[in-house]
Protein backbone atom coordinates (compact mmCIF):
# COMPACT_ATOMS: atom_id res chain seq x y z
CA UNK A 1 0.00 0.00 0.00
CA UNK A 2 1.38 3.38 -0.97
CA UNK A 3 1.04 6.61 0.98
CA UNK A 4 1.37 10.30 0.19
CA UNK A 5 -0.02 12.49 -2.59
CA UNK A 6 0.54 11.28 -6.16
CA UNK A 7 2.09 13.84 -8.57
CA UNK A 8 0.12 14.85 -11.67
CA UNK A 9 -0.11 12.23 -14.43
CA UNK A 10 2.52 12.48 -17.13
CA UNK A 11 5.08 14.28 -14.95
CA UNK A 12 7.49 13.00 -12.28
CA UNK A 13 9.61 14.83 -9.75
CA UNK A 14 12.70 16.20 -11.40
CA UNK A 15 10.81 17.26 -14.55
CA UNK A 16 11.31 14.10 -16.68
CA UNK A 17 8.36 13.10 -18.91
CA UNK A 18 6.66 10.01 -17.55
CA UNK A 19 6.94 7.06 -19.93
CA UNK A 20 9.71 8.63 -21.98
CA UNK A 21 11.64 5.95 -23.88
CA UNK A 22 14.81 8.00 -23.55
CA UNK A 23 14.40 8.21 -19.77
CA UNK A 24 13.76 4.47 -19.51
CA UNK A 25 16.89 3.77 -21.52
CA UNK A 26 18.92 6.09 -19.28
CA UNK A 27 17.62 4.41 -16.14
CA UNK A 28 18.41 0.95 -17.46
CA UNK A 29 21.94 2.08 -18.34
CA UNK A 30 22.47 3.46 -14.83
CA UNK A 31 21.22 0.23 -13.30
CA UNK A 32 23.52 -1.86 -15.47
CA UNK A 33 26.49 0.24 -14.38
CA UNK A 34 25.79 -0.49 -10.74
CA UNK A 35 27.50 -3.48 -9.17
CA UNK A 36 26.87 -6.48 -11.39
CA UNK A 37 25.65 -9.74 -9.85
CA UNK A 38 28.16 -12.56 -9.64
CA UNK A 39 28.60 -15.05 -12.44
CA UNK A 40 29.64 -18.60 -11.67
CA UNK A 41 33.11 -17.95 -13.11
CA UNK A 42 33.59 -15.10 -10.59
CA UNK A 43 33.50 -17.56 -7.68
CA UNK A 44 36.62 -19.64 -6.95
CA UNK A 45 36.14 -23.14 -5.56
CA UNK A 46 39.16 -23.87 -3.39
CA UNK A 47 41.36 -26.83 -4.24
CA UNK A 48 41.33 -28.60 -0.86
CA UNK A 49 44.59 -30.58 -1.28
CA UNK A 50 46.30 -27.40 -2.47
CA UNK A 51 44.86 -25.50 0.47
CA UNK A 52 46.17 -28.07 2.95
CA UNK A 53 49.64 -27.95 1.35
CA UNK A 54 49.60 -24.16 1.50
CA UNK A 55 48.74 -24.12 5.19
CA UNK A 56 51.31 -26.80 6.05
CA UNK A 57 54.17 -25.29 4.05
CA UNK A 58 53.70 -21.76 5.34
CA UNK A 59 53.26 -22.94 8.92
CA UNK A 60 56.50 -24.94 8.66
CA UNK A 61 58.34 -21.79 7.63
CA UNK A 62 57.03 -19.89 10.63
CA UNK A 63 57.87 -22.86 12.86
CA UNK A 64 61.47 -22.70 11.76
CA UNK A 65 61.65 -18.91 12.13
CA UNK A 66 60.28 -18.96 15.65
CA UNK A 67 62.30 -21.98 16.64
CA UNK A 68 65.29 -19.65 16.24
CA UNK A 69 63.62 -16.84 18.19
CA UNK A 70 62.67 -19.19 21.01
CA UNK A 71 66.21 -20.47 21.23
CA UNK A 72 67.71 -16.99 21.11
CA UNK A 73 65.44 -15.69 23.88
CA UNK A 74 66.05 -18.66 26.15
CA UNK A 75 69.84 -18.64 25.73
CA UNK A 76 70.20 -14.82 25.81
CA UNK A 77 72.15 -14.93 29.07
CA UNK A 78 74.35 -17.75 27.76
CA UNK A 79 75.00 -15.97 24.46
CA UNK A 80 75.99 -12.88 26.41
CA UNK A 81 78.70 -14.87 28.17
CA UNK A 82 79.90 -16.49 24.96
CA UNK A 83 79.98 -13.50 22.60
CA UNK A 84 80.55 -10.42 24.79
CA UNK A 85 83.22 -9.35 27.33
CA UNK A 86 82.60 -10.56 30.87
CA UNK A 87 82.66 -7.14 32.57
CA UNK A 88 79.04 -6.86 33.72
CA UNK A 89 76.23 -9.46 33.43
CA UNK A 90 73.60 -6.72 32.88
CA UNK A 91 75.67 -5.25 30.03
CA UNK A 92 76.00 -8.70 28.48
CA UNK A 93 72.21 -9.14 28.49
CA UNK A 94 71.60 -5.70 26.98
CA UNK A 95 74.27 -6.37 24.32
CA UNK A 96 72.68 -9.69 23.43
CA UNK A 97 69.24 -8.11 23.04
CA UNK A 98 70.79 -5.29 21.02
CA UNK A 99 72.03 -7.93 18.57
CA UNK A 100 68.55 -9.44 18.69
CA UNK A 101 67.02 -6.04 17.86
CA UNK A 102 69.37 -5.38 14.91
CA UNK A 103 67.72 -8.21 13.01
CA UNK A 104 64.45 -6.32 13.30
CA UNK A 105 65.94 -3.04 12.18
CA UNK A 106 66.82 -4.58 8.79
CA UNK A 107 63.42 -6.24 8.40
CA UNK A 108 61.89 -3.21 6.60
CA UNK A 109 64.65 -3.49 4.00
CA UNK A 110 63.69 -7.10 3.44
CA UNK A 111 60.06 -6.05 3.22
CA UNK A 112 60.87 -3.36 0.65
CA UNK A 113 62.67 -5.94 -1.50
CA UNK A 114 60.62 -9.11 -1.07
CA UNK A 115 57.14 -7.58 -0.73
CA UNK A 116 56.86 -5.77 -4.11
CA UNK A 117 58.79 -8.64 -5.68
CA UNK A 118 56.16 -11.08 -4.41
CA UNK A 119 53.45 -8.95 -6.03
CA UNK A 120 55.29 -8.99 -9.35
CA UNK A 121 56.72 -12.51 -9.74
CA UNK A 122 54.54 -14.46 -7.34
CA UNK A 123 54.29 -15.50 -3.70
CA UNK A 124 55.75 -19.00 -4.10
CA UNK A 125 59.22 -18.10 -5.37
CA UNK A 126 59.75 -15.38 -2.79
CA UNK A 127 58.67 -17.64 0.09
CA UNK A 128 61.14 -20.31 -1.06
CA UNK A 129 63.93 -17.74 -1.14
CA UNK A 130 63.21 -16.45 2.36
CA UNK A 131 63.19 -20.03 3.66
CA UNK A 132 66.70 -20.67 2.29
CA UNK A 133 68.07 -17.47 3.81
CA UNK A 134 66.49 -18.10 7.22
CA UNK A 135 67.84 -21.63 7.46
CA UNK A 136 71.32 -20.55 6.41
CA UNK A 137 71.51 -17.67 8.89
CA UNK A 138 70.25 -19.73 11.81
CA UNK A 139 72.48 -22.73 11.09
CA UNK A 140 75.54 -20.45 10.80
CA UNK A 141 75.02 -19.12 14.35
CA UNK A 142 75.66 -22.60 15.71
CA UNK A 143 79.07 -22.70 13.97
CA UNK A 144 80.42 -19.37 15.26
CA UNK A 145 83.46 -19.19 17.57
CA UNK A 146 83.04 -17.28 20.84
CA UNK A 147 84.61 -14.08 22.17
CA UNK A 148 87.37 -15.99 23.97
CA UNK A 149 88.50 -17.45 20.65
CA UNK A 150 88.45 -14.49 18.24
CA UNK A 151 87.64 -11.44 20.35
CA UNK A 152 85.39 -8.70 18.94
CA UNK A 153 85.06 -10.57 15.64
CA UNK A 154 82.71 -12.99 17.43
CA UNK A 155 79.88 -10.50 18.13
CA UNK A 156 80.37 -9.04 14.64
CA UNK A 157 79.83 -12.46 13.06
CA UNK A 158 76.78 -12.99 15.26
CA UNK A 159 75.50 -9.63 14.08
CA UNK A 160 76.03 -10.63 10.43
CA UNK A 161 74.01 -13.81 10.91
CA UNK A 162 71.23 -11.86 12.56
CA UNK A 163 71.17 -9.40 9.66
CA UNK A 164 70.69 -12.26 7.18
CA UNK A 165 67.88 -13.66 9.34
CA UNK A 166 66.22 -10.26 9.68
CA UNK A 167 66.42 -9.49 5.97
CA UNK A 168 64.84 -12.81 5.03
CA UNK A 169 62.17 -12.49 7.71
CA UNK A 170 61.17 -9.18 6.12
CA UNK A 171 59.44 -11.16 3.40
CA UNK A 172 58.44 -14.21 5.42
CA UNK A 173 55.44 -13.49 7.65
CA UNK A 174 53.69 -11.07 5.29
CA UNK A 175 54.16 -13.52 2.42
CA UNK A 176 52.94 -16.45 4.48
CA UNK A 177 49.80 -14.64 5.66
CA UNK A 178 49.12 -13.45 2.12
CA UNK A 179 49.55 -16.96 0.74
CA UNK A 180 47.17 -18.58 3.24
CA UNK A 181 44.60 -15.79 2.97
CA UNK A 182 44.51 -16.11 -0.83
CA UNK A 183 44.00 -19.87 -0.63
CA UNK A 184 41.41 -19.90 2.17
CA UNK A 185 37.61 -19.88 1.70
CA UNK A 186 36.05 -16.63 2.90
CA UNK A 187 34.09 -18.36 5.66
CA UNK A 188 37.15 -20.15 7.11
CA UNK A 189 39.94 -17.63 6.63
CA UNK A 190 40.28 -17.01 10.36
CA UNK A 191 40.58 -20.69 11.24
CA UNK A 192 43.03 -21.54 8.45
CA UNK A 193 45.07 -18.39 9.02
CA UNK A 194 45.44 -19.23 12.70
CA UNK A 195 47.47 -22.31 11.73
CA UNK A 196 50.23 -19.98 10.58
CA UNK A 197 50.68 -18.59 14.07
CA UNK A 198 50.10 -22.09 15.44
CA UNK A 199 53.34 -22.92 13.63
CA UNK A 200 54.89 -19.80 15.16
CA UNK A 201 54.26 -20.91 18.73
CA UNK A 202 55.02 -24.55 18.01
CA UNK A 203 58.43 -23.39 16.79
CA UNK A 204 58.94 -21.26 19.84
CA UNK A 205 57.84 -24.08 22.13
CA UNK A 206 60.16 -26.56 20.41
CA UNK A 207 63.11 -24.17 20.64
CA UNK A 208 62.51 -23.18 24.24
CA UNK A 209 61.71 -26.78 25.21
CA UNK A 210 64.96 -28.01 23.71
CA UNK A 211 66.92 -25.34 25.61
CA UNK A 212 65.11 -26.22 28.84
CA UNK A 213 65.93 -29.92 28.47
CA UNK A 214 69.56 -29.18 27.60
CA UNK A 215 69.94 -26.82 30.56
CA UNK A 216 68.48 -29.37 32.94
CA UNK A 217 70.67 -32.15 31.49
CA UNK A 218 74.10 -30.49 31.20
CA UNK A 219 73.77 -27.43 33.45
CA UNK A 220 74.66 -23.81 32.78
CA UNK A 221 78.36 -24.60 32.47
CA UNK A 222 77.71 -27.16 29.74
CA UNK A 223 75.44 -24.70 27.95
CA UNK A 224 78.19 -22.06 27.90
CA UNK A 225 80.79 -24.57 26.74
CA UNK A 226 78.90 -26.23 23.87
CA UNK A 227 75.21 -26.79 24.56
CA UNK A 228 74.05 -23.46 23.14
CA UNK A 229 75.13 -24.58 19.64
CA UNK A 230 72.79 -27.58 19.46
CA UNK A 231 69.45 -25.77 18.95
CA UNK A 232 70.87 -23.56 16.18
CA UNK A 233 72.32 -26.54 14.34
CA UNK A 234 68.97 -28.34 14.50
CA UNK A 235 67.49 -25.45 12.43
CA UNK A 236 69.37 -26.68 9.33
CA UNK A 237 67.34 -29.88 8.78
CA UNK A 238 64.13 -28.02 9.66
CA UNK A 239 64.90 -25.50 6.94
CA UNK A 240 65.46 -28.21 4.34
CA UNK A 241 62.09 -29.76 5.18
CA UNK A 242 60.36 -26.39 4.88
CA UNK A 243 62.08 -25.64 1.58
CA UNK A 244 61.01 -28.99 0.10
CA UNK A 245 57.40 -28.33 1.06
CA UNK A 246 57.40 -24.82 -0.36
CA UNK A 247 58.88 -25.86 -3.67
CA UNK A 248 55.86 -28.15 -4.14
CA UNK A 249 53.38 -25.29 -3.76
CA UNK A 250 51.30 -23.73 -6.53
CA UNK A 251 50.64 -20.02 -7.00
CA UNK A 252 47.54 -18.64 -5.27
CA UNK A 253 44.29 -18.30 -7.28
CA UNK A 254 44.05 -14.59 -6.40
CA UNK A 255 47.54 -13.87 -7.74
CA UNK A 256 46.88 -15.85 -10.93
CA UNK A 257 43.68 -13.89 -11.56
CA UNK A 258 45.45 -10.59 -10.89
CA UNK A 259 48.31 -11.58 -13.21
CA UNK A 260 45.79 -12.33 -15.97
CA UNK A 261 44.10 -8.95 -15.48
CA UNK A 262 47.48 -7.19 -15.54
CA UNK A 263 48.44 -8.98 -18.75
CA UNK A 264 45.14 -7.98 -20.39
CA UNK A 265 45.64 -4.36 -19.27
CA UNK A 266 49.19 -4.36 -20.63
CA UNK A 267 47.98 -5.72 -23.99
CA UNK A 268 45.27 -3.09 -24.17
CA UNK A 269 47.77 -0.37 -23.27
CA UNK A 270 50.23 -1.63 -25.86
CA UNK A 271 47.52 -1.59 -28.50
CA UNK A 272 46.89 2.08 -27.78
CA UNK A 273 50.61 2.81 -27.79
CA UNK A 274 50.70 6.07 -25.90
CA UNK A 275 49.36 4.60 -22.59
CA UNK A 276 51.97 1.85 -22.26
CA UNK A 277 54.41 3.97 -20.19
CA UNK A 278 51.61 4.77 -17.73
CA UNK A 279 50.74 1.11 -17.25
CA UNK A 280 54.43 0.16 -16.99
CA UNK A 281 54.97 2.78 -14.30
CA UNK A 282 51.94 1.54 -12.42
CA UNK A 283 53.26 -2.03 -12.43
CA UNK A 284 56.83 -1.08 -11.45
CA UNK A 285 58.16 -1.39 -7.93
CA UNK A 286 58.35 2.38 -7.53
CA UNK A 287 54.82 2.80 -8.87
CA UNK A 288 53.49 0.24 -6.41
CA UNK A 289 55.26 1.88 -3.47
CA UNK A 290 53.83 5.26 -4.43
CA UNK A 291 50.34 3.79 -4.64
CA UNK A 292 50.68 2.11 -1.24
CA UNK A 293 51.56 5.33 0.57
CA UNK A 294 49.26 7.68 -1.36
CA UNK A 295 46.09 5.64 -1.78
CA UNK A 296 46.29 3.13 1.08
CA UNK A 297 47.98 5.10 3.87
CA UNK A 298 45.01 4.59 6.21
CA UNK A 299 45.25 0.81 5.85
CA UNK A 300 49.01 1.08 6.43
CA UNK A 301 48.46 2.94 9.73
CA UNK A 302 45.77 0.50 10.89
CA UNK A 303 48.05 -2.43 10.04
CA UNK A 304 50.97 -0.90 11.93
CA UNK A 305 48.82 -0.26 15.00
CA UNK A 306 47.50 -3.82 15.13
CA UNK A 307 50.95 -5.27 14.49
CA UNK A 308 52.45 -3.09 17.24
CA UNK A 309 49.95 -4.39 19.80
CA UNK A 310 50.42 -8.01 18.74
CA UNK A 311 54.20 -7.98 18.54
CA UNK A 312 54.93 -5.95 21.67
CA UNK A 313 52.86 -8.51 23.58
CA UNK A 314 54.47 -11.37 21.68
CA UNK A 315 58.09 -10.36 22.24
CA UNK A 316 57.46 -9.25 25.79
CA UNK A 317 56.18 -12.73 26.65
CA UNK A 318 58.34 -14.92 24.43
CA UNK A 319 61.65 -13.05 24.33
CA UNK A 320 61.89 -10.80 27.39
CA UNK A 321 59.91 -12.60 30.09
CA UNK A 322 62.41 -15.46 30.65
CA UNK A 323 65.26 -12.96 31.11
CA UNK A 324 63.08 -10.65 33.24
CA UNK A 325 62.24 -13.48 35.62
CA UNK A 326 65.83 -14.69 35.96
CA UNK A 327 68.06 -11.60 35.70
CA UNK A 328 65.68 -9.03 37.26
CA UNK A 329 63.53 -11.02 39.67
CA UNK A 330 66.20 -13.59 40.53
CA UNK A 331 64.04 -16.64 39.82
CA UNK A 332 65.51 -20.02 39.02
CA UNK A 333 66.18 -20.37 35.29
CA UNK A 334 64.36 -23.70 35.01
CA UNK A 335 61.29 -22.31 36.76
CA UNK A 336 61.16 -19.29 34.44
CA UNK A 337 61.61 -21.42 31.36
CA UNK A 338 58.90 -23.87 32.38
CA UNK A 339 56.39 -21.09 33.14
CA UNK A 340 56.91 -19.36 29.80
CA UNK A 341 56.90 -22.68 27.98
CA UNK A 342 53.61 -23.54 29.66
CA UNK A 343 52.21 -20.20 28.50
CA UNK A 344 53.26 -20.99 24.93
CA UNK A 345 51.60 -24.39 25.09
CA UNK A 346 48.39 -22.70 26.26
CA UNK A 347 48.58 -20.37 23.26
CA UNK A 348 49.16 -23.33 20.94
CA UNK A 349 46.09 -25.15 22.29
CA UNK A 350 43.84 -22.08 22.08
CA UNK A 351 44.97 -20.38 18.89
CA UNK A 352 42.91 -22.32 16.32
CA UNK A 353 39.84 -22.01 18.57
CA UNK A 354 40.31 -18.24 18.51
CA UNK A 355 40.73 -18.34 14.72
CA UNK A 356 37.50 -20.26 14.29
CA UNK A 357 35.76 -17.87 16.69
CA UNK A 358 36.87 -14.89 14.59
CA UNK A 359 35.08 -16.43 11.60
CA UNK A 360 31.85 -16.48 13.61
CA UNK A 361 32.04 -13.34 15.76
CA UNK A 362 34.28 -11.19 13.57
CA UNK A 363 37.84 -9.90 13.84
CA UNK A 364 37.04 -6.53 15.47
CA UNK A 365 35.38 -7.93 18.62
CA UNK A 366 38.42 -10.08 19.38
CA UNK A 367 40.87 -7.25 18.84
CA UNK A 368 38.72 -5.01 21.03
CA UNK A 369 38.63 -7.64 23.75
CA UNK A 370 42.37 -8.16 23.64
CA UNK A 371 43.34 -4.48 23.59
CA UNK A 372 41.03 -3.53 26.45
CA UNK A 373 42.16 -6.59 28.39
CA UNK A 374 45.79 -5.59 27.91
CA UNK A 375 45.14 -2.11 29.27
CA UNK A 376 43.27 -3.41 32.30
CA UNK A 377 45.18 -6.60 33.15
CA UNK A 378 48.83 -5.84 32.35
CA UNK A 379 49.68 -4.49 35.81
CA UNK A 380 47.90 -7.29 37.72
CA UNK A 381 49.64 -9.89 35.53
CA UNK A 382 53.12 -8.49 36.20
CA UNK A 383 52.36 -8.15 39.93
CA UNK A 384 51.46 -11.83 40.01
CA UNK A 385 54.64 -12.74 38.13
CA UNK A 386 56.69 -10.86 40.74
CA UNK A 387 55.25 -12.99 43.55
CA UNK A 388 57.15 -15.98 44.88
CA UNK A 389 56.28 -19.61 44.35
CA UNK A 390 54.86 -21.08 41.19
CA UNK A 391 51.06 -20.72 41.24
CA UNK A 392 50.70 -16.92 41.23
CA UNK A 393 53.42 -16.33 38.58
CA UNK A 394 51.80 -19.07 36.47
CA UNK A 395 48.45 -17.24 36.64
CA UNK A 396 50.15 -13.99 35.64
CA UNK A 397 51.80 -15.69 32.66
CA UNK A 398 48.48 -17.23 31.58
CA UNK A 399 46.78 -13.82 31.69
CA UNK A 400 49.37 -12.45 29.31
CA UNK A 401 49.03 -15.60 27.20
CA UNK A 402 45.25 -15.12 26.97
CA UNK A 403 45.71 -11.58 25.66
CA UNK A 404 48.40 -12.74 23.25
CA UNK A 405 46.30 -15.53 21.75
CA UNK A 406 43.46 -13.14 20.87
CA UNK A 407 45.88 -11.26 18.61
CA UNK A 408 47.76 -14.31 17.35
CA UNK A 409 44.64 -16.22 16.34
CA UNK A 410 43.16 -13.28 14.43
CA UNK A 411 46.00 -11.36 12.78
CA UNK A 412 46.78 -13.71 9.87
CA UNK A 413 43.21 -13.35 8.57
CA UNK A 414 42.84 -9.65 9.35
CA UNK A 415 46.01 -8.04 8.01
CA UNK A 416 45.97 -9.35 4.38
CA UNK A 417 42.34 -8.22 4.02
CA UNK A 418 43.40 -4.59 4.48
CA UNK A 419 45.01 -4.37 1.02
CA UNK A 420 44.02 -5.21 -2.58
CA UNK A 421 45.51 -8.23 -4.32
CA UNK A 422 47.93 -6.42 -6.64
CA UNK A 423 49.57 -4.63 -3.67
CA UNK A 424 48.89 -7.04 -0.83
CA UNK A 425 52.29 -8.68 -0.37
CA UNK A 426 54.23 -5.42 -0.70
CA UNK A 427 51.92 -3.26 1.40
CA UNK A 428 51.68 -5.84 4.16
CA UNK A 429 55.43 -6.49 4.15
CA UNK A 430 56.25 -2.81 4.50
CA UNK A 431 53.57 -2.03 7.11
CA UNK A 432 54.22 -5.15 9.15
CA UNK A 433 58.01 -4.88 9.20
CA UNK A 434 58.11 -1.15 9.92
CA UNK A 435 55.94 -1.72 12.97
CA UNK A 436 57.83 -4.82 14.11
CA UNK A 437 61.26 -3.26 13.67
CA UNK A 438 60.40 -0.02 15.44
CA UNK A 439 58.23 -1.37 18.24
CA UNK A 440 58.10 -5.18 18.37
CA UNK A 441 61.65 -6.42 18.00
CA UNK A 442 63.03 -3.61 20.16
CA UNK A 443 60.73 -4.57 23.05
CA UNK A 444 63.26 -6.81 24.89
CA UNK A 445 66.01 -4.22 24.47
CA UNK A 446 63.94 -1.23 25.61
CA UNK A 447 62.26 -3.14 28.43
CA UNK A 448 65.57 -4.42 29.81
CA UNK A 449 67.15 -0.95 29.51
CA UNK A 450 64.18 0.78 31.19
CA UNK A 451 64.12 -1.71 34.04
CA UNK A 452 67.89 -1.36 34.54
CA UNK A 453 67.62 2.46 34.44
CA UNK A 454 64.50 3.02 36.55
CA UNK A 455 64.78 -0.07 38.80
CA UNK A 456 60.99 -0.32 38.45
CA UNK A 457 59.86 -3.88 37.80
CA UNK A 458 56.42 -2.71 36.63
CA UNK A 459 57.93 -1.18 33.48
CA UNK A 460 56.90 -4.23 31.35
CA UNK A 461 53.28 -3.71 32.41
CA UNK A 462 53.31 -0.03 31.49
CA UNK A 463 54.88 -0.90 28.16
CA UNK A 464 52.07 -3.38 27.45
CA UNK A 465 49.41 -0.84 28.43
CA UNK A 466 50.73 1.71 25.92
CA UNK A 467 50.68 -0.97 23.23
CA UNK A 468 47.08 -1.82 24.19
CA UNK A 469 45.99 1.81 23.82
CA UNK A 470 47.56 2.08 20.34
CA UNK A 471 45.99 -1.22 19.30
CA UNK A 472 42.59 -0.08 20.56
CA UNK A 473 42.76 3.08 18.43
CA UNK A 474 43.67 1.02 15.36
CA UNK A 475 40.81 -1.40 16.04
CA UNK A 476 38.27 1.43 16.18
CA UNK A 477 39.10 2.26 12.54
CA UNK A 478 39.24 -1.38 11.42
CA UNK A 479 36.46 -2.52 9.07
CA UNK A 480 35.06 -5.97 9.66
CA UNK A 481 36.21 -8.48 7.02
CA UNK A 482 35.08 -11.83 8.41
CA UNK A 483 33.27 -13.90 5.78
CA UNK A 484 33.90 -11.35 3.02
CA UNK A 485 36.08 -11.70 -0.10
CA UNK A 486 39.54 -10.19 -0.06
CA UNK A 487 39.88 -6.78 -1.67
CA UNK A 488 40.41 -7.14 -5.40
CA UNK A 489 39.30 -10.79 -5.43
CA UNK A 490 36.07 -12.66 -5.98
CA UNK A 491 34.41 -14.95 -3.43
CA UNK A 492 36.28 -18.08 -2.32
CA UNK A 493 34.20 -21.15 -1.38
CA UNK A 494 34.81 -24.83 -0.61
CA UNK A 495 32.22 -26.59 -2.81
CA UNK A 496 30.39 -26.18 -6.11
CA UNK A 497 27.12 -26.02 -4.18
CA UNK A 498 28.40 -23.03 -2.18
CA UNK A 499 29.44 -21.36 -5.44
CA UNK A 500 25.95 -21.75 -6.91
CA UNK A 501 24.41 -20.46 -3.69
CA UNK A 502 26.67 -17.40 -3.73
CA UNK A 503 25.71 -16.63 -7.33
CA UNK A 504 21.98 -17.05 -6.58
CA UNK A 505 22.19 -14.80 -3.51
CA UNK A 506 24.11 -12.20 -5.49
CA UNK A 507 21.49 -12.14 -8.24
CA UNK A 508 18.70 -11.87 -5.70
CA UNK A 509 20.46 -9.00 -3.95
CA UNK A 510 21.24 -7.27 -7.26
CA UNK A 511 17.61 -7.61 -8.32
CA UNK A 512 16.40 -6.16 -5.04
CA UNK A 513 18.78 -3.20 -5.34
CA UNK A 514 17.74 -2.62 -8.95
CA UNK A 515 14.07 -2.71 -7.99
CA UNK A 516 14.59 -0.18 -5.21
CA UNK A 517 16.54 2.17 -7.46
CA UNK A 518 13.92 1.86 -10.22
CA UNK A 519 11.12 2.67 -7.80
CA UNK A 520 12.93 5.66 -6.35
CA UNK A 521 13.75 7.11 -9.79
CA UNK A 522 10.58 6.29 -11.75
CA UNK A 523 7.97 6.37 -8.99
CA UNK A 524 9.35 8.33 -6.03
CA UNK A 525 5.85 8.76 -4.53
CA UNK A 526 5.63 4.96 -4.21
CA UNK A 527 9.07 4.40 -2.75
CA UNK A 528 8.03 4.93 0.86
CA UNK A 529 5.10 2.59 0.50
CA UNK A 530 7.28 -0.10 -1.05
CA UNK A 531 9.72 0.13 1.84
CA UNK A 532 6.85 -0.23 4.29
CA UNK A 533 5.64 -3.36 2.48
CA UNK A 534 9.16 -4.82 2.62
CA UNK A 535 9.34 -4.19 6.34
CA UNK A 536 5.98 -5.89 6.87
Amino acid sequence: MTTGRRPPRGRRRGGWPHGSARTDQLLRTLLRRRKEPLAIEDVTVVDKPGMRRAVAATAIGNTMEWFDFGVYAYVAVTLGRVFFPADDPATQVVSTFATFAVAFLVRPLGGLVFGPLGDRIGRRLVLSTTMIMMATGTFAVGLLPGYDAIGFAAPLLLLACRVVQGFSTGGEYAGATTYIAEFAPDQRRGFLGSWLDFGTFIGYSLGSGLVTVLTAAIGETGMVDWGWRVPFLVAGPLGLIGLYMRLRLEETPAFQQEAERAAEAAEAAQAQGDTLPIEAARQSGRGRLKEIFTRHWQAVLICMGLVLMYNVTNYMVTSYLPTFMTSTLGDDATKAQVLVLGTMLFVVLAITVVGRTSDRWGRRPLFLFGSVGMIVLAVPAVLLIREGGVLLPAIGCLILGAMLVTFAGTSAATLPALFPTRLRYGALSISYNLSVSLFGGTTPLLASWLVATTHNTLVPAFYLMVAGVIGLIATVFLHETAGKPLRGSGPMVETEEEARTAVAESRTEAGRRARDVWIRLRHPWAGAGHREEDEE
